[in-house]
């Protein structure tokens, strides 16, 4: 579906602001998603500004924020601040420690890929305490299956929920967002609103910076180490977003890393396979490792591992994934090479569980095709 773009007759904090006061006016209660990133940090303090400033009522407000156990120590410590501050602004602020069901990209070695967050079993190999003021069971939460965005949909079926989403972090956010509004949806069928959906990267920086908003230090560490400002993204240790990330973190963060391990004892992959293929990496570490290596042909990888699904995709979620990546190259073999064949075969090795990598490349391969055949047009005309 093609996307349309429309210039606005003012910025985007103000558009914010006035997202958030029609959330307010309505009378409903307000749920607001809270993580401590840097889009999260953007709109808790859009929603403090309109508090402090008397246009928005704090007593409406309930802040959630899911605690994934396997976070950074600044993560915990940035929401530690923003719970205080909410609750002295006379917001309410509801901290989930729950036994949630979250995608392992390390267990793809077993037939299981998911990490249960403050697994009842696992409580002495527990990667942080819990806090003491932790809510950690609910009557609505099925332990164990429900994902946290299955059980905060159950949560807040009597008001709105806002949440930090921007349709620039990924171009499946764009397309979903292009949708809720293409099919004239009032709010979402979630009750959702997004207040700074039309952020970009460039907009949160200069805001965290103009608002004087101290940042977790994870994403100093990160840049500090070479990750470019599109990959300073933070997420619990086992998604593939922060797993390529850990062997470096280490170095900031003491005994990290051991106490990953003996919570998820394959998180050793990282430390063994993080520059290569398994995290997606194309370093120039990599291409060293990999020099003297015979070319290979990615297609006939691709269609080797689609030959058997079921023996190189042992589990329903990776099937699953496989399968859309099945669709994709048989819709896209005809005019595709061996490069684009390798970004495929990789983002499917490395895991991509949200299928972020795959729209991705859908986007690339299609905009170049298109773009060829009208140059083409243009030169036969």
């Amino acid at each position: 579906m093609a996307i349309r773009r429309c210039r606005a007759g003012i910025n985007v904090l103000e558009a914010a602001r006035i997202r958030v006061r029609n959330v307010f006016s309505n009378g409903l209660p307000v749920y607001m998603s809270f993580s401590g990133g840097k889009d999260s940090l953007c709109l808790a303090q859009v929603v403090m500004g309109l508090i402090q400033a008397g246009e928005i009522d704090p007593s409406q407000l309930t802040v959630h924020f899911i605690d994934e156990e396997a976070i950074f120590p600044c993560i915990e410590e940035t929401v530690q601040e923003w719970r205080r501050k909410f609750m002295l602004a006379g917001a309410r602020f509801h901290w989930f420690c729950l036994e949630v069901k979250h995608y392992n990209c390390f267990n793809q070695l077993y037939n299981d890929e998911t990490f249960i967050c403050w697994d009842r079993y696992k409580e002495d190999v527990w990667i942080r305490k819990m806090p003491s003021f932790a809510i950690n069971t609910h009557p609505l939460l099925k332990p164990r299956t429900d994902t946290y965005q299955d059980f905060l949909t159950k949560l807040c079926p009597d008001g709105i929920c806002i949440t930090g989403v921007r349709a620039a972090e990924s171009l499946q956010r764009l397309q979903n967002i292009s949708r809720m509004g293409y099919a004239g949806s009032r709010i979402t069928s979630r009750y959702q609103v997004f207040p700074i959906y039309d952020w970009k990267d460039n907009d949160v920086w200069l805001y965290l910076m103009s608002e004087n908003i101290r940042l977790p230090g994870i994403y100093m560490s990160m840049w500090q180490t070479g990750s470019t400002r599109k990959q300073l993204r933070v997420s619990q240790f086992f998604s593939i977003d922060t797993a390529r990330n850990l062997v470096k973190m280490d170095e900031y963060y003491s005994g990290l890393m051991e106490r990953i391990t003996r919570r998820e004892p394959n998180a050793y992959l990282a430390a063994l396979y993080w520059d290569s293929s398994m995290f997606g990496r194309s370093t120039y570490a990599r291409k060293e490792n990999e020099k003297d290596m015979p070319a290979r042909d990615y297609k006939a990888a691709l269609m080797g591992l689609f030959s058997d699904m079921d023996r190189n995709f042992p589990t329903e979620h990776s099937r699953y994934i496989a399968g859309r990546y099945r669709k994709f190259f048989i819709q896209v073999s005809s005019i595709v090479d061996n490069n684009d064949c390798k970004k495929i075969y990789e983002g499917l090795v490395s895991g991509d569980p949200k299928l972020r990598t795959c729209r991705s490349l859908y986007q690339r391969v299609y905009t170049r095709y298109i773009n060829r055949a009208k140059k083409e047009r243009g030169q036969d005309g």
